[in-house]
């Protein structure tokens, strides 16, 4: 089972206090509304994940491997510049039903992606084609089912 907090609102100043019945409330939640996999790749290509044009073509191409529709054009902002370990590309590919995310820490070698959809879709396909996309000697895979 799942390790998950909610929050309810204790008061009008925000405050915060921790709900004691989250696994109640997720039994109760029996429709599902998406799926999501979670990629961190290490030792990647350092060309794949430093070149804006090969980024971009990812999330086509993973659109593609995994049956989603492209929902207009990749974005890929180059930003975290005062930090080696943030700076690199961002990726934000919105598919029809949701969205592919990532970053790319060019200081070390690592990629941190995000897929989500309200439609189903092979994680291990998207798993093995991220890894080897990026050339990714390891990888940790998280799958969710969101409710």
């Amino acid at each position: 089972m799942e390790t998950v907090t909610t929050y309810t609102k204790k008061s009008c100043c925000g405050n915060l206090e921790a709900s004691a019945d989250v696994n109640t409330f997720l039994e109760s939640r029996t429709q599902v509304f998406g799926w999501e996999l979670q990629l961190d790749l290490y030792e990647c290509d350092e060309f794949s994940i430093s070149n804006e044009e090969k980024i971009q073509n990812f999330g086509l191409e993973l659109c593609k491997v995994i049956d989603m529709i492209p929902y207009g054009p990749a974005h890929t902002p180059y930003f975290g510049e005062n930090s080696e370990i943030t700076k690199g590309y961002s990726l934000l590919q919105f598919i029809e039903t949701s969205s592919i995310t990532g970053h790319f820490s060019e200081g070390t070698g690592a990629a941190y992606l995000n897929i989500f959809s309200c439609k189903t879709f092979d994680a291990k396909l998207a798993e093995d084609f991220s890894v080897k996309y990026f050339n990714a000697q390891h990888c940790i895979s998280r799958f969710t089912t969101r409710k």
